[in-house]
């Protein structure tokens, strides 16, 4: 028998801190099984783990579908979760005089009347929104960013009852698909309290995302600068180039209530988080 040998290179230790800012991704996972956490994302799920349960009920008692979007950073390939929830209830706003409204390709309109919806918009299929739709096909919209939405013979349609059945095999069947493009998403800093003590969570926001190539326009660009917001509120609409709109959507009234910065993303330094926000915080956005 010859001598013990021992050695080799030592294994590389990933700690990834929290992470605020603007950063390119892509998907890897959605709506893991215990397997997939394991296998894709490296995490081993306790035996009362619900992690990978997405089926629930609303306080009024309509079926909630949890849809939980791994995201991978292609800079350092670290994991983030950013989740949507799909209600069983058609969205109507507060004084319930308007509904919204979804079309075929997934793009959003309110009104009072069918009769009173945009000419551009009714121009194909649509139906009354359910409650989360507006998030999520947002998300899809730019996810899928090779489709061309302009066509005709583009569609982007979900099967509901099947989603509201726990199904979210369609969904996860795009993952790498030919449509699929990398983009650009928002880490923040989420800060609850509980039982006393004030807990920081890794977040990412779920109401607007960005095509890859707008990460440019953040390095050009100061847009926490309060007179570019201004300057850029000032255009008209059909004005506003695509990362303008995102930021006037997240600094505006219903924008991101948790920490963020408008900036390339980087490690999340709790010194910079002083002002807790007083606002009351919606968990469904706006509504009109």
């Amino acid at each position: 028998m010859g001598e013990s040998k021992i050695g080799g290179k030592q294994r590389d230790h990933v700690d990834f801190e929290k992470k605020v800012g603007l950063f390119e991704c892509k998907v890897i996972a959605i709506n893991p099984t215990a397997e997939e956490y394991k296998d894709l994302l490296g995490m081993e799920l306790k035996e009362d783990s619900k992690a990978d349960e997405y089926l629930g009920e609303s306080s009024e008692g309509n079926t909630v579908l949890r849809v939980n979007v791994w995201l991978e950073a292609i800079s350092n390939q670290q994991k983030f979760p950013v989740t949507f929830f799909l209600e069983n209830k058609e969205r109507e706003n507060k004084d319930m005089t308007k509904k919204q409204y979804i079309n075929s390709v997934g793009s959003c309109s309110w009104a009072d009347d069918p009769n009173n919806l945009p000419e551009w918009f009714v121009k194909r299929d649509y139906r009354v929104a359910f409650t989360g739709e507006e998030d999520l096909y947002n998300f899809l919209r730019t996810w899928l960013g090779e489709l061309d939405y302009r066509s005709s013979e583009t569609t982007l349609e979900l099967d509901w009852k099947k989603l509201m059945k726990g199904n979210a095999q369609d969904i996860r069947d795009l993952i790498g698909c030919e449509w699929c493009s990398t983009f650009v998403a928002e880490a923040t800093v989420i800060t609850k309290e509980k039982d006393g003590e004030t807990k920081e969570y890794q977040g990412v926001y779920n109401k607007a995302f960005l095509p890859a190539y707008s990460l440019r326009h953040f390095r050009l660009v100061d847009y926490t600068d309060p007179k570019i917001i201004e300057s850029i509120s000032k255009k008209k609409p059909k004005d506003q180039k695509p990362h303008e709109k995102f930021v006037l959507q997240i600094t505006g009234e219903h924008g991101c209530k948790d920490f963020f910065i408008l900036k390339e993303f980087r490690d999340y330094d709790a010194n910079e988080n002083l002002v807790a926000s007083d606002k009351p915080i919606s968990e469904k956005g706006s509504d009109y």
